[in-house]
């Protein structure tokens, strides 16, 4: 069986969590780490992890899935687009896989999500998935027929950067983005967006959690937050289906627990569709906070070559 041990990685803002799998997805080990504030911390906190994992599991030297923020840039082979700042600029799809001394193939982390949704979660038996996380950013990721589709500039999928559709006077003014832009997704489908729309709406400052705590006692501001929060992930529903339309879309990470949300934001999607038809299931992540890892783990099925760093 070892042979077959698929090992994979989520490499996070906070954690580092590292999986190890049996060939029928069984879970053989798991562990994590807080995640280093440098970049040689970090590659040195993966390569330990791993290790412990194989001396867990009674094996060595396994290829290495890897889920992270950002991608390699195809023209310069730099990381880039990462919310882990460190990571932006650098060899990474190089410096691991030498610190490891093994083969690695790097994913972002939300392709890994969609992946490990559309292969045995929410999503199995579909052709077209897109799929998102809700945390403290916005990912996104397109699976069609089991394999991740990154695209000919790696950045298929990446909802929490384009721009939110159809502002309207509760969406003004538009924020600025670390990315550099402004009226970014990632500014209002996220942790930090219903935090500043709860104290907009309220003029109380409290965390994303206490936030959906008080939406769960009946709290007005709260509310209004989260129905702000399912239209606008709502109108960018409405442009991916006018895009792509795919089968199913999946949605994860730690805001996809508000209350009611899957059900709100498909009940909105059709008014946000060219024609107004825009039926579409959706649903959430089966596999909760451990999708992302387990996409990576799977990365190493596929023998397209892709998911390289």
């Amino acid at each position: 069986m070892t042979e077959r041990v698929r090992l994979g990685v989520d490499l996070g803002g906070t954690k580092i969590e590292a999986i190890a799998l049996s060939p029928e997805g069984r879970v053989l080990d798991r562990r994590r780490v807080a995640t280093p504030s440098s970049y040689a911390g970090t590659i040195a906190a993966i390569k330990d992890i791993v290790e412990a994992v194989e001396r867990a599991v009674g094996v060595r030297g396994l290829p290495v899935g890897i889920g992270t923020p950002g991608s390699a840039s195809p023209i310069t082979g730099l990381w880039r687009n990462s919310n882990a700042l460190f990571l932006n600029g650098t060899q990474f799809g190089t410096d691991l896989p030498a610190a490891l001394s093994r083969p690695v193939r790097i994913e972002n982390d939300a392709n890994c999500f969609v992946l490990s949704e559309a292969r045995d979660g929410a999503a199995a038996g579909h052709r077209v998935v897109f799929g998102v996380t809700l945390g403290t950013g916005l990912g996104g990721g397109v699976v069609f027929d089991g394999r991740v589709h990154r695209g000919k500039n790696a950045v298929a999928g990446e909802a929490g950067h384009i721009p939110l559709p159809w502002p309207t006077e509760h969406d003004l003014p538009l924020p600025v983005c670390y990315c550099g832009k402004s009226g970014c997704m990632e500014r209002y489908v996220s942790g930090g967006g219903l935090v500043s729309d709860y104290k907009r709406l309220s003029g109380v400052d409290v965390d994303a959690a206490e936030i959906v705590a008080r939406l769960g006692r009946g709290d007005a501001g709260a509310r209004m937050a989260f129905d702000l929060f399912c239209d606008r992930l709502a109108r960018l529903f409405g442009v991916v289906v006018t895009l792509i339309d795919p089968d199913i879309i999946v949605v994860g990470g730690g805001l996809s627990s508000l209350p009611g949300l899957t059900d709100n934001v498909r009940s909105l999607i059709p008014r946000y569709v060219f024609g107004g038809e825009g039926r579409v299931p959706v649903v959430l992540a089966r596999h909760g906070e451990s999708s992302g890892v387990r996409g990576a783990a799977a990365l190493w099925d596929d023998d397209s070559g892709e998911g390289g760093g």
